[in-house]
């Protein structure tokens, strides 16, 4: 049967779709800053890498994955930011019999800190690490890929980010950061790992590492960005020929991402698209988005008089 996976990058990552005061981008909202986001995306592929042999998907076609995401984000301190987001996602295809799924996905929260800002020559060098969490929030199916909204894995991520600003608005930012991933239970009672038969319904899920690469501007009205970014599982197996794909499968991809954002007071919105030109038993998607982002200010506290 050929189907392959979804590149489900925001599981654990969400680096292709969140594009501002993100957990691994090097921006930081003031200390009592909130913003919040709603994005919609949209991803579509009709090939795949089965290991590393390129394939069309002849029996499912054009596989699609939509979403709506719910994220934000609140600056403790200049320093300290904490993040939450949720996302709603639907799955399908435009020839294959089989139903897609829809539901709410994973919950995920971090923390990111800046312990480093250096001013010197009119530029600005910046040190910040972001970890985080992330749950599952609905009882989906996670063996039903390409067509599952998610891998039904808990995760922790840890990650460094580096971030290099000019005083014209310039910037440059690199990250890299791991996920960990929990097992995930299985509807069957046995499957295979690397041709080995494991008769258990518990199944292990590959950590991943990522790492982006990001080249900026950004004024108080407007932001432009491109970026690389690359991300691989750090075990696991190949999707078998002709075979449908499993959650112990190891994926990779490497993409291209450019986006613009513009502020309206209070305001934002922002569009953007993502293409993977190179991957391991991913699709070969192309990803669209858009996004709404409203920016308050919470009051500060009024001292007692004496």
């Amino acid at each position: 049967m050929r189907i392959t996976l979804l590149v489900f990058l925001f599981i654990s990552l969400f680096s292709s779709v969140l594009k501002a005061q993100t957990p691994n981008d090097g921006l930081m909202m003031a200390e009592r800053n909130w913003c919040s986001m709603l994005q919609y995306s949209h991803s579509a592929w009709n090939e795949y890498w089965e290991g590393t042999d390129r394939r069309y998907n002849e029996n499912i076609g054009t596989v699609s994955t939509q979403s709506v995401m719910f994220m934000t984000n609140y600056g403790i301190s200049d320093r300290l930011n904490v993040m939450a987001a949720v996302p709603y996602i639907w799955t399908d295809s435009d020839v294959s019999y089989l139903n897609g799924q829809k539901g709410i996905q994973d919950l995920s929260v971090w923390v990111k800190y800046q312990p480093l800002e250096h001013a010197f020559n009119k530029s600005t060098f910046k040190i910040q690490v972001t970890g985080g969490l992330s749950t599952p929030v609905s009882n989906y199916v996670g063996d039903f890929l390409p067509f599952s909204i998610g891998l039904h894995s808990k995760t922790a991520s840890l990650r460094g980010i580096l971030h290099y600003v000019l005083d014209k608005g310039w910037y440059a930012t690199a990250q890299a950061g791991h996920t960990w991933r929990s097992t995930m239970k299985s509807d069957r009672d046995a499957y295979l790992l690397h041709d080995e038969l494991i008769y258990s319904d518990e199944v292990p899920v590959p950590n991943v590492f990522d790492a982006t690469g990001r080249l900026g501007f950004v004024n108080d009205k407007f932001q432009a960005e491109v970026s690389y970014e690359y991300m691989t599982g750090l075990s696991g197996d190949d999707i078998r020929y002709n075979d449908a794909p499993f959650p112990t499968n190891k994926m990779q991809a490497a993409s291209l991402g450019a986006f613009a954002k513009y502020h309206f007071g209070k305001l934002a919105v922002q569009a953007g698209a993502g293409q993977v030109f190179s991957g391991r038993n991913v699709g070969r998607g192309t990803t669209y988005s858009g996004a709404v982002f409203y920016f308050f200010e919470l009051p500060e506290k009024k001292k007692e008089a004496k």
